[in-house]
Formats: C-alpha cells, structure tokens, sequence
C-alpha cells in the first residue's frame, strides 16, 4: 500500500474510532476481542442490572446505573491509562462491599470466562478463514 493510500485509510477510518496497527497475523485476535467484545460487554451490563433489579431497583433505574457505571468506568481507564486492575484496586476498600463482590466474581470464574470467550471467537475465526 502506498503512503498516500494508507493516509487516506487512516483518515477516513479514524472517524470510527482510535486505530491500532497490528501485524496481519494479529487481526483474527484483534477481531475476536473488539468484534465480539461488545456483546460480552452489553451481557455485563444486562447482568449488573439484573443485579440491581434483584437487589429492589426498578428496572429502568437499574439498566441506566449499569450503562453510566460501565461507560464511567470505561472513561476513566482511557483517560488514566491506569491498569485496570489498578482501578479496581482502589475502589476495593478492606473487608469492603466492592472487595466482597470481587470476590464472589472471582468464585464464579469471571475472568476465565471471560477470557474463554475472547479465545473461543479468535478460535472460530480461525476455523471460519481455512
């Protein structure tokens, strides 16, 4: 591809978001994540209403506190550029209701399931594309 060519790409699909260069042996895992990664987040955000709902909020109340506190969150990560877990640790006070929540998340394999569903779309990818 030719400087000028990449240029235009560049400057026309940066409309859509912030771009990443990768290798083209990473774009199948790249896709997997940023492709798929927004219905697992929308899951997240069902649950923690459904959260909220079963703890005596209205529904309505429930799904909009869900979507400012991912949206919240996810603004503060881009803007500290502070690990994620660096963040979570400092809104886990000791023996606190954040740090018993983590917990339980962490019982229930949050992360490995999680993870899993990044890996099983990059391996379905993967069995799509031969």
């Amino acid at each position: 591809m030719s400087d000028a060519a990449r240029g235009d790409f560049l400057a026309v699909m940066s409309c859509a978001g912030r771009l990443c260069e990768l290798p083209e042996k990473q774009i199948d895992a790249a896709g997997a994540l940023s492709g798929c990664g927004p219905a697992f987040v929308y899951m997240f955000i069902d649950a923690l209403a459904d959260g909220g709902v079963a703890a005596g909020l209205a529904r309505s109340v429930a799904r909009e506190a869900a979507v400012q506190t991912v949206f919240g969150s996810a603004a503060l990560a881009r803007e500290t550029g502070k690990h994620p877990g660096e963040l979570k640790d400092a809104v886990c006070s000791p023996g606190g209701t954040t740090i018993e929540g983590v917990r339980t998340l962490e019982e229930r394999a949050f992360r490995a399931a999680v993870t899993d569903a990044v890996i099983a779309a990059y391996e379905k990818t993967a069995k799509l594309s031969h």
